[in-house]
């Protein structure tokens, strides 16, 4: 591991071999040690409000479906039938109390028991008296806050603890409104030609942001006469298990609380409102970082939560070393009115979404650093050394600490698998 990954903290150099990026075998380790050993998120509670709702997810490689089953609980169930298996639910989304196969027409109660089954007299009576047939369900489910996570490994620590101080910014998002967070109707999906670890060190790298996105702030400037100069000054904060936060001032709009001239003055008197009650409840400090800072933060392995100019959530899982699948959510206070909402959505889809100003120029870059490795023979190492120099507790949220984090959780958890290999006989 010391050749993949080298952290040398008295030299301020951090480096990652870039055969992380291309390697079959090492994508087969990360599927084993990460992806199924790692709290994964499935999605929100508000995806599936009302009993007999379930929505089909692709998480860690599995086929599930998230389903409010009829006894008010919710479950991810792997969505293949005991029987040959076979997808049982093929719509992406519905509301049933029953699941059908459609292969030999087996149905399920949304809870996953066997529900009934053509030509049951060829079977024994006491066939599934041991529930051995009905869906079997992801055993370890937990949330928090309407974040819906699972997890392969029945040994593993608490969701609670996973996430330890990663809880801190979640919150930041979540007291947005009194009311808590919704998810918006339409995920969107799409792929990147691209290993999934360069999507998580670009989701909080800070460092890219105004050579890369330099339109989207021209237009910004042009937009608002008063914003002099893009300025992202703040911090990068290592939050422990892998997950890390950039936290910035938002030199642009932000539908808690920030207006921009490119809004209404209607809206502008609602979001001095907002601002007023969010200082009732939680005072000048907290207020202040709810309504006019920007977050980004990476839950370690594979969830991106932007809390910027809207909020989102980001999910993404390898298919082959150079190739992945993103699916991107839009998050919004229940209840905002129209044109808060509507200014949420505008903001979202003008840089987060696939058709943005961000997201094309991000998914290019990433691209073009997995087509520059087949030269890694000669040219080895990606440097993430930058603020080093500075120390941990002086990180800038265009230092890199953020991706130190994530790759040091990273070495920890495929050291232990290569360990385990050497210790064997």
């Amino acid at each position: 591991m010391e050749e993949l990954i080298r952290d040398n903290r008295e030299k301020n150099e951090f480096l990652v071999h870039r055969s992380v990026f291309t390697d079959k075998e090492m994508l087969a380790r990360e599927r084993a040690e990460i992806f199924n050993k790692c709290w994964l998120f499935i999605g929100h509670e508000t995806e599936v409000p009302e009993k007999g709702d379930y929505k089909r997810k692709k998480v860690g490689g599995r086929n599930l479906l998230l389903v409010h089953s009829q006894d008010g609980e919710i479950r991810a169930l792997y969505n293949t039938c005991p029987h040959r298996g076979a997808l049982v639910a093929r719509e992406s989304e519905g509301n049933s109390r029953v699941f059908r196969c459609f292969y030999h027409a087996w149905s399920f109660k949304n809870d996953g028991q066997l529900n009934g089954m053509p030509g049951k007299d060829g079977f024994p009576d006491d066939f599934n008296c041991d529930g051995e047939k009905d869906m079997k369900a992801v055993n370890r489910l937990e949330s928090y806050r309407g974040f819906i996570f699972v997890n392969f490994d029945d040994q593993a620590i608490s969701l609670d603890d996973y996430l330890g101080d990663a809880k801190e910014y979640i919150d930041l998002a979540a007291d947005q409104s009194e009311a808590g967070l919704e998810v918006l109707g339409g995920v969107q999906e799409y792929s990147v030609r691209a290993n999934w670890k360069l999507l998580a060190e670009n989701s909080v790298d800070l460092y890219h942001g105004m050579p890369t996105h330099k339109t989207y702030f021209d237009i910004k400037q042009a937009q608002d006469p008063g914003l002099k100069r893009v300025k992202l000054e703040g911090r990068g904060k290592d939050l422990g298990n892998g997950h890390a936060v950039m936290e910035y001032v938002a030199p642009w709009g932000r539908p808690v609380a920030q207006w921009t001239p490119i809004w209404s003055e209607d809206l502008k008197q609602d979001m001095e409102r907002m601002k007023e009650k969010l200082v009732e409840r939680f005072g000048e400090e907290r207020a202040d970082r709810i309504a006019n800072y920007n977050r980004n933060i990476i839950i370690f392995p594979n969830l991106v939560i932007n809390d910027i100019m809207a909020i989102t959530a980001r999910t993404f899982y390898p298919s082959s070393p150079g190739y992945m699948e993103v699916s991107g959510y839009s998050l919004a206070p229940v209840g905002e009115d129209e044109e808060h909402r509507m200014a949420r959505n505008n903001n979202f889809l003008e840089f987060l979404g696939p058709g943005g100003f961000a997201t094309p120029d991000d998914n290019e870059a990433l691209e073009l650093c997995q087509e520059a490795y087949n030269n890694n023979e000669e040219v080895q190492w990606n440097d993430i050394s930058k603020g080093m120099v500075r120390g941990e507790e002086n990180a800038m949220a265009t230092d890199e600490l953020q991706m130190r984090s994530f790759w040091r959780q990273y070495k920890v958890r495929i050291e232990e698998s290569m360990k385990k290999e050497v210790a064997q006989p």
